[in-house]
């Protein structure tokens, strides 16, 4: 029900918990919500992160071992692309919900959501188990790094369940605006993987298996204070059996919304099949370690800036709900700024020492070497990333996914995937040639986006804010 204004009536508990991202400064809040998910990111990627710091230092065996870890993260990116799928689908169209004052809507999505990444876990769990081994090999491991990979995902696959419920129902904790309580979600499980990890992999000596298995603990653990708090009496959504049977015009509206961010998640698991198969064939084991060291230092990158995409949803999205367009305006404007300014800030870090991240992720001086000359061919056009994100992500914000998911296949599908099979083809450095594609795809993606945006953005306001006048 709507107000002569346009305004959604919302009862007085909405009121309470959820007007402030209608009414609080924007700087404030975009902050208050940002810092905590910049922060929950940055420590998620602990969870990758530390286990390549330890695994690359393992005495004799540590590139080795890495290489073969790296493999596997194809894989990796796909369960963190389902769960993406579902909980970055469901979690705008939630807020979005509460910003037109229907609680009941989008706590059916919450519902409806969590069923569904039990089932698509369960079904992850049973494939990769069987098959990762076959998987791993299409992926560009080799004879000498196949048993790591193995032994690695043998452990990964059966806590499938802990990585899809905590990534994909923290959303919703986020789309609430409790952002401290979805960063402590992501930090218990970090926390415990760190101290865990020396304890396996050293201690134990379980080398990979026990990295493996020290995630999967770790994302138990923060699994279990998710799903607490959203059954429990802080939260404003709850998960309730009664939402949980799958409904048509419930469910399937939120995985057309996540499919541009599961996209975005999953070709990157098909590139680096792409990228790891390229490189084995021109520049062996020591050029698919360097694209492992790469992919991590951009995640350096990355994950910060959908920290702050992530925190800027609950904002844009509840206000474009409530048909709120100047503030929706002002809120990507501010987003726009804090991306680009991260972006660029990497980008020049990375120019001016390329060595500094990959001396973290390696002690090999042949590993070194190669990572530190490709860093800077690899993300030669990072500046732009912010760009890319910021637009990309508002229209997923606001509920455009049919542009949203063309930009996520024009980035990576149309461009990125040609190019590491066509530029070899030009140049006498094919290992060379093959880190190119990314600056070149990047460069073209970022600029399309940008320019699609100025001209749908506005267009989309005026027509939710008209839709409102009319109720």
């Amino acid at each position: 029900m709507q107000s002569k204004k346009g305004t959604p009536k919302m009862n007085l508990q909405q009121k309470k918990d959820n007007s402030f991202l209608a009414t609080e400064p924007l700087g404030r809040l975009l902050l208050k919500l940002s810092l905590p998910t910049v922060t929950a990111q940055v420590i998620n990627m602990l969870y990758n992160i530390v286990d390549r710091i330890y695994i690359g230092h393992i005495p004799e065996t540590g590139a080795l071992a890495l290489t073969g870890v790296g493999v596997c993260m194809p894989l990796i990116m796909i369960v963190s692309a389902f769960a993406a799928l579902v909980g970055n689908g469901g979690a705008p169209r939630a807020s979005i919900f509460m910003g037109k004052g229907d609680k009941e809507s989008a706590e059916q999505t919450l519902g409806n959501c969590f069923t569904t990444q039990i089932v698509v876990s369960l079904l992850l769990t049973l494939i990769l188990f069987t098959g990762n081994k076959s998987f791993l090999m299409a992926f560009g491991a080799s004879e000498n790094t196949i048993p790591y990979a193995v032994a690695y995902m043998n452990i990964y696959s059966l806590g499938t369940i802990f990585v899809q419920l905590t990534l994909g129902m923290n959303a919703f904790i986020t789309a609430q605006g409790f952002a401290k309580t979805s960063m402590l979600s992501v930090l218990v499980g970090a926390a415990s993987n760190i101290i865990l990890d020396p304890i396996f992999i050293f201690a134990l000596h379980m080398g990979v298996r026990g990295a493996a298995l020290a995630t999967i603990v770790s994302q138990a653990l923060s699994c279990t204070w998710v799903l607490h708090f959203l059954m429990g009496k802080k939260s404003y959504l709850k998960i309730h059996r009664c939402n949980m049977k799958l409904k048509k015009d419930i469910i399937l509206p939120s995985l057309a919304l996540g499919l541009s961010t599961f996209i975005m998640q999953s070709s990157e698991s098909i590139i680096s099949v792409c990228f790891n198969s390229s490189l084995l064939k021109y520049g062996g084991d020591v050029a698919v370690g360097a694209m492992t060291i790469l992919t991590s230092v951009m995640m350096f990158a990355m994950l910060p800036l959908q920290g702050l995409v992530q925190g800027a949803q609950p904002i844009i999205s509840y206000n474009f709900g409530a048909g709120n367009k100047e503030r929706v305006k002002q809120a990507f404007r501010l987003l726009f700024i804090s991306c680009v300014a991260f972006a660029t800030l990497y980008w020049l870090l990375n120019m001016a020492a390329p060595g500094l991240l990959v001396g973290v992720f390696a002690s090999d001086q042949e590993l070194k070497d190669m990572a530190s000359w490709a860093l800077r061919i690899y993300l030669a056009t990072g500046f732009m990333m912010g760009i890319q994100m910021a637009c990309q992500q508002t229209f997923v914000a606001i509920g455009q996914a049919k542009i949203s998911l063309f930009l996520a296949l024009l980035r990576k599908i149309i461009l990125l995937i040609p190019l590491i099979y066509i530029l070899p083809n030009f140049f006498a450095d094919k290992v060379f040639a093959v880190f190119l594609a990314e600056p070149i795809s990047d460069f073209i993606a970022a600029s399309t986006t940008f320019t699609l945006f100025q001209r749908r953005f506005n267009k989309m306001l005026n027509k939710r804010e008209a839709l409102l006048e009319k109720q």
